[in-house]
């Protein structure tokens, strides 16, 4: 999942990339609301973990705008503010769930999980096809009850395709998972991961489709 974290905390901002990307996420980060514009702008997001209190404004604007414009992105509020009426007026504006400082980075990154199953279509925490089953908590696949073994990445790409199990996914969307928004892309990076999942899978676990992209086999 791509998280966009707009936070001007430097010391908050650090630990929570280096936790979300330990939890398998692929987070992004900004500190003002007129970067976190630029950023959306640029790029899809699976989730955004938005501050209240920022330099230049408050994340209730920026929440606002987005839900002005009918953006789905999922907002989880992220602040020292959690009296009731805060968090009512924050709910009230658009935001899909709302965790008060200080917090547990473990009950973030559930939430989080928890969010992006609601837009995937992944209702459950341990999603299956053809044999091979997703633990998100653990970023853990299995066939059967037997571990496999998958890179952060490779677990990426195939939650990706599990999330949208009958379709296509182009090159560029399984780029999203892989890469943030400011990140150099390698020309063969999804390739070079289907591969490895192939080996893993099975050959005939993914689909190519020419000139589309890719998606999950039907099961035999």
């Amino acid at each position: 999942m791509r998280i966009l974290i707009v936070e001007d905390d430097a010391v908050l901002l650090d630990g929570l990339q280096v936790g979300l990307r330990l939890a398998g996420f692929s987070p992004e980060s900004v500190a003002t609301i007129d970067d976190a514009r630029g950023a959306l702008a640029a790029g899809r997001f699976d989730a955004l973990v938005l501050d209240l209190m920022l330099p230049d404004g408050s994340g209730l604007d920026l929440l606002a705008e987005l839900r002005a414009a009918r953006d789905p992105v999922p907002v989880l509020l992220l602040t020292a503010r959690d009296r009731p009426a805060d968090k009512v007026r924050g709910l009230d504006l658009g935001a899909d769930d709302y965790l008060g400082k200080p917090f547990e980075l473990t009950e973030l990154a559930a939430r989080l999980r928890a969010l992006g199953r609601r837009p995937a279509g992944l209702s459950e925490a341990q999603p299956a096809w053809n044999g091979v089953t997703l633990d998100l908590a653990c970023m853990l696949a299995l066939r059967g009850e037997t571990p496999i073994q998958l890179s952060p990445r490779e677990f990426s790409v195939l939650r990706a395709l599990m999330a949208h199990p009958r379709a296509i996914l182009s090159k560029n969307q399984l780029e999203e998972q892989l890469y943030g928004w400011q990140e150099e892309i390698d020309s063969n990076a999804v390739e070079v991961h289907v591969h490895k999942l192939r080996a893993k899978l099975g050959h005939g676990f993914i689909e190519t489709v020419r000139g589309a992209g890719y998606r999950l086999a039907e099961p035999q």
